[in-house]
């Protein structure tokens, strides 16, 4: 067995975008921040907060959703162009807050305060979407673990594999990331994942990656290094229920398509 081993897609072209010019909105001071907040922005804000506390995120575009957030970063100032450059740049509400700070730097006016808003409200959705799978049965519940893994994989801008290890009554019992990678491969070593199956006295696995073009299609270097996990897995009596590769908007499953 190949001990370093990469998950791939398939090659396709990569057109990065040119970025905006870096800026940070500067603070404001102390004796004209009255004078910069006239009360068209605070009448504004009241009546988004007003309408979402009332109907909810449903009927909001995305920019709204985003000048929720930057209201908090960015107290007396319209954040509104801020939000929609942000939508232009990133393309929906999803990419945008989970976005490498790296990249949302690359975005004028955007500073720490914007990027720590938008990281906290990443880390409490993966949050509460992990509480819902974790230490339950995940084969009666695999919605919500479909669910879980979008929330946490399907809008990062690089590979990521993570293995989920689960006990003999297929509770989850811990989700690991084992790797990062670049935008279209992943090193994966299969004995780390064995070990730490050995270690954690694990009955079945199910792998996890995702593919940031967006498209799930398994390439040839997933299909082969899934074969030899799941060989390796199986001499040491694991079983390996599925590997799942996952896309911006839907999932593949290799069990579903006969590839395990």
């Amino acid at each position: 067995m190949d001990p370093n081993h990469q998950f791939t897609e398939a090659p396709m072209p990569l057109f990065a975008p040119a970025p905006d010019d870096v800026g940070l909105v500067p603070p404001l001071p102390a004796g004209n921040r009255d004078k910069s907040s006239p009360s068209y922005l605070a009448d504004h804000r009241a009546r988004l907060r007003e309408r979402f506390l009332a109907g909810g995120a449903a009927a909001m575009p995305d920019y709204e959703l985003l000048e929720l957030l930057l209201f908090r970063a960015i107290p007396r100032q319209d954040v509104k162009p801020l939000a929609r450059r942000l939508i232009q740049h990133f393309g929906d509400f999803n990419r945008v807050i989970s976005a490498m700070p790296s990249r949302l730097q690359d975005v004028t006016g955007v500073g720490p305060a914007v990027i720590t808003e938008f990281k906290i409200v990443e880390a409490a959705a993966q949050r509460l979407a992990r509480a819902r799978v974790m230490n339950r049965p995940v084969l009666s519940g695999w919605q919500a673990l479909l669910d879980y893994c979008h929330t946490a994989m399907a809008h990062a801008e690089t590979e990521q594999f993570r293995t989920l290890y689960l006990d003999r009554k297929n509770n989850l019992i811990a989700d690991e990331e084992q790797a990062r990678g670049t935008v279209d491969h992943v090193p994966v070593y299969p004995r780390e994942i064995m070990r730490r199956a050995l270690e954690l006295n694990a009955s079945a696995l199910i792998l996890v990656h995702n593919h940031p073009s967006g498209d799930p299609t398994p390439s040839e270097a997933d299909i082969t290094m899934t074969h030899r996990i799941a060989k390796a897995a199986d001499s040491l009596s694991i079983t390996l229920h599925d590997h799942l590769i996952i896309g911006k908007s839907r999932e593949i499953s290799f069990r579903a398509e006969g590839l395990i």
